[in-house]
């Protein structure tokens, strides 16, 4: 390998010899996408593509072949393994050439997609190599048509800076002389993978090419020194850049100022339940639907938003293809004074930003489509942007509006370190809407299984650290409902989210460690008890996630009567968890419904059975405390319709993963029931033998567990039972004392 540098200023070297050399050639490839993958200044998620040209033997032949391993549609160079690889025989891959060829409608010199283009994709399936199911990147050819072993593809910012800079080719010139090649902008496809196969004919001293408005892709013989090469070239890029950067100056100065850290959250806080709301309302004649938000504060992001170009420079929109469809053509800046302007402003300018936003957006939409264009997909934006307080980004679930704001934090550094050398300039209109409304992106989307039944939902569910509301948040994840653990005990809610996040494996985050960097869980310390904290719950809930569709309130308190009698203050607390607390986290939460304006929210609250039947035994005080949360639950539905559905589950006695079963009170309760133990068994035995013995009274005669209790209250918040509430469900195993007469 010819010498090559390893140190860098702007990029970090993470490669370790020791790791690399154990792995075979298909290993090297994912090693190095995931280092590639992990700085977002080197490449976006799920953006950029790697491969490697392998020798291996046919299954079918036994003949050594070259294969082209490259990753897949829609992979996460991070995050790839090996399964998130494509395999296909090179050569086939080369004699599609001569396919192309003979299609009419093709034309390599126009830099336009054509009907024969989009036909090619289909094509590659016809190169598969042993059965591989991976679907290949429409970057493929890409990486065939260069005649070298090992390509990297990336999008680092400080390279998409010059590719979108108005004298692009000339600054790659300055930058790299002749080891890197300028192209124009062409579409992502096999034209594009034509053009640089010409491109490395050309140019045999080349190391690289600069995509304009794209990004950079480059070429090497080993895995090792593909990937220092790309640190190197980004590096320079950035080196070339640093002098030229002045920061906020770049995009004009300051026009306003970022709010104290207090207000601007409050603010936020506030404006997020309101505008998930208007999103999910929609504009015009375009229908909205629910959204998960994410929230950027970062310096950086603001030094853009308050500056005196923002609007200018946001109306340009992004370039790199990978933008267009979660940021759309361009953000919705949101025309306000923060230092003069109060909420009711705010709103006003939210609204007024909204319709303009969907006016251009059909206007574009019309002006670009064509006979067979896919269905408009909306007009709402789906990132917002408002001077002092910050970044709002949206879509379907965490992960996309967390990515979308990824997206355009890095556009704003790209436009940033453009117009410190250049002129910051986008794509047409007309190239943006193909890659947005590409028909094979809409194959692809079609192609997606239907969303979950609680997806783009999200519930608060309070008393989450044990028993039923664990298991409720491992329910409702399941069904893709975006989840807020909370509990009296703050680390126990955070376990939760951590247990459940380890066996679901999606994203997860910890709230007040990075909002923008939550998951579709975290955990929060809540006291249903106390208004206060139910208020910080909720405000750490819209900040997270944009605001709140249900409302599962699972926590209780049991006090043992000492002697048949239970102390003045027990009394007190019981009422203080078992009532109050479901009516304060409702009466707060109930705000942020009606700012929202919703339809379809909901109001579950955990009761008892022994609200109806008297238990005896000195346990009034529980047993009067949950007839009263059954007659709240009935008050509520009143107090919410229509909007609001509210209802209760009544579980006979659950013991199993109840933090109301301590092993004292399991102890006590086979004393009195005369059940047989030993002193030695761990909890859980205990605890089980219990179980059985409550569950021989019952009619099914099964053990009454937090599964049978998530099932019901999934039941009443999703959409299966949309026209019940006022309703407590009993979930007991069939007790005759509860029947109603």
């Amino acid at each position: 390998m010819e010498t090559i540098q390893t140190e860098f200023t702007h990029v970090d070297n993470l490669w370790d010899d020791q790791k690399a050399e154990g792995l075979d050639a298909v290993g090297r490839l994912v090693y190095r996408s995931n280092l590639l993958g992990q700085d977002w200044r080197i490449t976006n998620t799920g953006g950029g593509n790697t491969s490697s040209k392998i020798m291996e033997e046919d299954p079918l032949t036994g003949e050594e072949v070259e294969v082209l391993w490259v990753k897949g549609s829609g992979g996460d160079l991070r995050t790839a393994e090996r399964k998130n690889f494509a395999s296909l025989y090179q050569q086939k891959l080369l004699d599609l050439r001569d396919v192309y060829a003979s299609f009419p409608e093709q034309g390599l010199e126009t830099g336009i997609k054509t009907l024969a283009e989009d036909k090619m994709p289909g094509m590659y399936d016809h190169t598969v190599f042993n059965l591989n199911t991976r679907a290949p990147s429409i970057d493929t050819p890409l990486h065939s048509f260069i005649p070298h072993k090992i390509v990297d593809h990336t999008h680092p910012t400080a390279c998409i800076a010059i590719a979108t800079a108005e004298n692009g080719k000339e600054l790659t010139q300055e930058i790299y002389g002749d080891e890197v090649v300028w192209i124009d902008w062409m579409r992502p496809g096999f034209e594009l993978g034509l053009k640089m196969q010409e491109v490395c004919e050309n140019n045999p001293q080349a190391n690289g090419i600069m995509m304009g408005g794209h990004g950079l892709i480059n070429w090497a013989e080993t895995d090792k020194e593909c990937y220092l090469r790309s640190l190197s070239l980004i590096d320079r890029a950035a080196e070339f850049l640093e002098p030229h950067d002045t920061g906020q100056q770049v995009f004009g100065g300051a026009r306003y100022e970022t709010l104290p850290e207090e207000e601007q959250m409050d603010k936020i806080a506030e404006i997020m339940p309101w505008l998930r709301g208007k999103l999910a309302e929609g504009v015009g004649e375009s229908e909205g639907q629910r959204t998960i938000g994410t929230v950027e504060t970062r310096d950086e992001i603001l030094d853009f938003i308050n500056s005196e170009r923002a609007e200018e420079l946001a109306e340009k929109g992004t370039s790199c293809p990978d933008h267009f469809v979660r940021t759309r053509i361009k953000p919705m800046y949101v025309d306000w004074d923060p230092q003069n302007g109060d909420m009711d402003s705010l709103k006003e300018a939210i609204e007024e930003g909204m319709k303009k936003y969907s006016a251009d957006y059909h206007e574009y939409y019309e002006n670009h489509k064509n006979e067979d264009s896919p269905a408009m997909r909306g007009s709402n934006p789906t990132v917002v942007l408002i001077p002092g307080l910050g970044m709002l980004t949206w879509a379907k679930d965490k992960s996309e509006s967390r990515v979308t704001a990824e997206f355009y934090n890095a556009a704003v550094e790209v436009i940033r370190q453009s117009e410190g050398v250049s002129t910051y300039t986008a794509i047409s209109h007309q190239e943006a809407f193909d890659i947005e409304y590409w028909r094979l992106e809409q194959a692809k989307i079609e192609r997606r299984p239907p969303e979950e039944e609680m997806a783009r939902e999200i519930a608060l569910v309070v008393g989450a650290g044990s028993g039923i509301g664990k298991r409720v948040c491992r329910r409702l994840l399941k069904e893709d409902c975006t989840i807020v653990a909370a509990d009296l005990d703050e680390e126990a809610a955070q376990q939760t989210a951590d247990e459940i996040m380890d066996e679901i494996g999606k994203g997860i985050g910890v709230a007040g460690s990075g909002i923008s960097n939550s998951g579709d869980i975290i955990g929060l310390g809540c006291d249903a008890t106390d208004r206060e904290s139910v208020r910080e719950a909720l405000k750490q809930t819209t900040l997270a996630y944009g605001g709140i569709d249900h409302l599962i309130v699972t926590a209780g308190f049991y006090k043992a009567p000492e002697n048949g009698h239970i102390p003045d203050e027990d009394w007190r607390k019981t009422f203080d968890v078992n009532v109050i607390g479901p009516y304060f986290a409702a009466d707060e939460t109930a705000e942020l419904w009606e700012a929202q304006g919703i339809e379809g929210c909901s109001l579950v609250v955990t009761t008892s059975v022994n609200g109806v039947v008297p238990k005896g035994g000195g346990a009034y005080a529980y047993d009067t405390s949950k007839a009263a949360a059954n007659h709240l639950v009935r008050e509520l539905a009143l107090e919410y319709a229509p909007h609001v559905r509210v209802n209760g589950v009544a579980p006979a006695t659950v013991v199993e993963g109840s933090s109301m079963f301590p092993r004292e009170r399991v102890l006590s309760s086979l004393d009195k029931y005369d059940i047989d133990y030993d002193e030695d068994e761990d909890t859980d035995t205990l605890r089980e033998r219990l179980a059985e013995f409550y569950s021989s009274r019952t009619l099914t005669g099964s053990p009454i567990t937090p599964d049978d209790q998530a099932e019901a209250i999934y039941l009443l918040t999703g959409d299966r039972l949309e026209k019940t509430t006022g309703q407590v469900l009993t979930v007991d195993g069939g007790l005759e004392a509860a029947f109603l007469r």
